[in-house]
């Protein structure tokens, strides 16, 4: 989570109110799901994903349609507000723009349950600026080893 914190009294740190935000909607969608209320996450993450500005809406508009086909079988949902994709209810990739969190660029990042590893360090966030053919490619092999 990019963006700087502020200073609580005392001297501590505290949130910024994007990453308050962002804690308000984890604890939203938690609630929900403890109540079993059925949420349709295929349009809360369009939805979200048409919240975004340009790029960043073009760009995860077809990162969702990458990871969907890639993997249909991850379920789409939020995960602190920010479009995911889930497999057993565990989250394993989402999708960050730069503007939740007034960072540079949008970015792809897997959660520790994407089979990932890879000897004693590995990437977990991509930030993504451009889609060419490659990068689409790069992206499938990522989602398709983390569901594996």
């Amino acid at each position: 989570m990019a963006g700087k914190s502020s200073k609580a009294k005392g001297g501590g740190e505290s949130f910024t109110a994007e990453e308050r935000a962002a804690m308000k909607e984890r604890a939203k969608e938690a609630r929900a799901a403890r109540s079993g209320t059925k949420v349709d996450g295929t349009a809360e993450v369009l939805s979200k994903i048409a919240d975004m500005a340009e790029p960043d809406r073009l760009l995860a508009q077809r990162l969702h349609e990458i990871i969907m086909k890639t993997a249909p079988d991850l379920t789409p949902r939020t995960w602190y507000g920010m479009p995911a994709y889930a497999k057993e209810g565990k989250v394993v990739c989402f999708i960050q723009d730069a503007g939740k969190f007034k960072a540079r660029y949008l970015t792809v990042g897997f959660q520790d349950t994407a089979n990932l590893d890879d000897g004693a360090m590995w990437p977990t966030s991509f930030a993504v600026t451009k889609l060419t053919k490659a990068v689409e490619k790069e992206i499938g092999s990522l989602v398709t080893r983390a569901v594996g």
